[in-house]
Formats: structure tokens, sequence, C-alpha cells
């Protein structure tokens, strides 16, 4: 090894799903919204003044911010807004989580987790996720340096009822707690109506699932002002301009048109449900899904073999080779023509392989 080599920081990343781009394919593997932004979006985009893109952007975000605050009806100063949720995560770790005492987060989560904290040299502790997929609550009592909780998480698609997380942030006052509700507007009650109650929690979401905006790249995290305050500060210190001026002007008509919004989440919500039907009658079996996907598992053919096969045939889902989760399939909701195709497959696949 040369010298300069042992100063080179050395993790292991995380590996993005594959971003094929084949024609006629079905593209299921990275929970993408099958449908388009609103069309508020596309017109903003279209008559945009390109003299703009000469000029720094805002580096307080402040249009789209407080586009945010008014949709969810908070302070102008309880929003942050990054470039994605992993760029508001990846600076809430690098705020937030200092301590010498481990943070916490489920063994079954989000593979990025591990990967800031092994960058950042952040110790860690992952608490099994019981049988079911679903948090045991009391794991997270004992003293640590912060808690992450992905609500629905991924990728297992379970939802956890909010009576369960905010328990968890009862039993930890004293850190921060992040919860990463990437797909909440697919599942139940958001952790953001406990941001006035708990001052430590910090609530991330993202333009990349229902609001089919995974191309723009924006999230955002909502909590008390201080927290806030904290991930600006750091933000500054960082890089002042992440978002971009096309970024923050679609992104304000994607928060304005609320009945598209809701219309879009609803179709998605439709489709998962007959999904859910034809897998099981195709031997699948899967949690209660609270997400834009649907985490599956047959009962007689490995996972591997079926998303081998899916993928000769330029269907794409993904698949996951890691302890207790190497025979699912994560398989993202899609339009209702693209969900036919994957089963007119399936069905022919499966009546083949176990005949």
């Amino acid at each position: 090894m040369k010298p300069w080599e042992q100063n080179i920081r050395k993790v292991i990343p995380y590996v993005p799903g594959e971003q094929p781009n084949k024609e006629g394919m079905v593209k299921l593997n990275t929970n993408e919204n099958p449908y388009p932004p609103a069309p508020g979006v596309k017109q903003v985009l279209q008559g945009m003044d390109t003299d703009i893109l000469r000029l720094y952007p805002d580096p307080t975000i402040k249009r789209l911010g407080e586009e945010l605050a008014h949709f969810y009806h908070l302070n102008n100063d309880q929003v942050f807004v990054g470039v994605g949720s992993d760029d508001v995560l990846a600076m809430a770790f690098m705020t937030f989580f200092n301590s010498e005492k481990p943070i916490l987060f489920p063994d079954i989560s989000y593979s990025f987790y591990p990967v800031w904290c092994d960058l950042l040299r952040i110790p860690y502790n992952r608490p099994a996720l019981g049988e079911d997929f679903c948090i045991v609550k009391e794991d997270y009592y004992p003293g640590n340096g912060g808690v992450v909780l992905a609500n629905p998480n991924a990728p297992t698609s379970v939802y956890e009822e909010l009576s369960i997380i905010e328990d968890i942030i009862q039993h930890n006052q004293d850190v921060i707690v992040i919860v990463d509700e990437a797909y909440i507007d697919f599942a139940g009650d958001s952790a953001l109506e406990l941001i006035n109650k708990y001052e430590n929690l910090l609530v991330v979401q993202t333009f990349s699932k229902s609001r089919s905006m995974a191309g723009m790249r924006i999230g955002y995290a909502m909590g008390n002002a201080s927290l806030i305050k904290a991930l600006n500060d750091v933000k500054y210190s960082f890089n002042s301009y992440t978002m971009n001026q096309t970024a923050i002007l679609a992104g304000v008509e994607a928060v304005k048109d609320i009945d598209y919004f809701g219309k879009s989440i609803q179709k998605i919500i439709v489709t998962r449900k007959k999904a859910e039907s034809k897998l099981k009658e195709l031997g699948f079996s899967f949690p209660k899904s609270g997400a834009n996907f649907i985490f599956a598992s047959h009962d007689k053919i490995p996972a591997k073999e079926i998303f081998d096969a899916l993928r000769q045939n330029n269907i794409y889902v993904r698949y996951f080779n890691a302890p207790r989760i190497d025979n699912y399939l994560r398989i993202t909701i899609g339009t209702d023509n693209e969900m036919n195709q994957l089963f007119d497959f399936l069905v022919n696949f499966i009546r083949k392989y176990t005949e």
C-alpha cells in the first residue's frame, strides 16, 4: 500500500437500484411513481426563463420551504429543504449524531443508514425486527445516541402505527429521533403531528414517491425551529447552494396542486390492492403494505430465480441478497398495464416451474 492510500476513507458504498433504459421494459425496481408530476410542473418548466440559470439559486430555498410550510400548516422556520431525502438524512446524521453512544435503527431497513454511519464514523446498533418484520419497541428503550426509523419501512413495506412511533420517542427524549417517511402518503398517520409535542423529533419526507419527482431530487425535513437551524448551520458550512433553480420552481408547483396529489396517490393504492390479490392467487405471501411497493416471497420458488427470469424478459423488480430477506422481491406498484404484464409473465413462469 502506498503511503497516501492509508489516508483514504474506505467505506462499503450504498448500492442503488438498477436504472435500465430499454424499449418496452417494465420497470418496477426503484419505487418510482408511474404517473407524471402535477401539470403545473410541466408548465413552469416549459415557460422557465433560462436567464435565471446564470444566477446562483436562493441558498435558503425560501419559496419552496414556505410552500411546504403552508401545505403542512407549519411555521416557515420548521422546514428544511434538501436535494432529495438522502441529502436531508445525510445532513441530519452529520448534524445530530455526534455521541459516543451508538444510534439505533432496525437490522432490516434502508441500507443507506449504515453507509452514512461508516462514512461519518458514527457508532450504531441494529435491533432485529420481529418475525413479522415489525419493530420491537422495547429494543429502543436502552440509552443510545439517537434513533432512526423508516415508517413505512423499506424494503419490508411495513407501516407502524403512530402509537408505536410515539412510544419510542417518549423513551428517547434525550436524543434526536428521526422518522424517515418516504412512503407515508401511501400508508397512515404521519409522525408530523407529533413535532410540536416532541422537540427532539425530526420527520423527513420526499418528492420522489408520491409527488412523482424522483428525477428532480427534492427532500425535506420538519421539526422544531432549533433543529432546523442546526441543519441549516451544517448545510451552510458544507454547501450553501444545494438546490438548483429548476428544482425550486418545479417543487413549488408540485406542492400547490393538492387535488392532483391526492388522485395520484389513490390510483397507486387501488392498483396495490389489486396486485396484492393477484400475488396471493399466484402463491406469494407478503406483509401488509403501507408503501408504493409489495415485499413478496413465493411459497415454492426461490426469489432469486424469479428475479433472474423477470430480468431476462425486461421486467425489473428489486432483489436483496441479504440475511432474512434473500427470499423476497420488492415489487414497485406500476400502472395497471405494467402490473398486468408482470402477472402475465408470472402466471406462465410459475406454471412451467411447478409442472
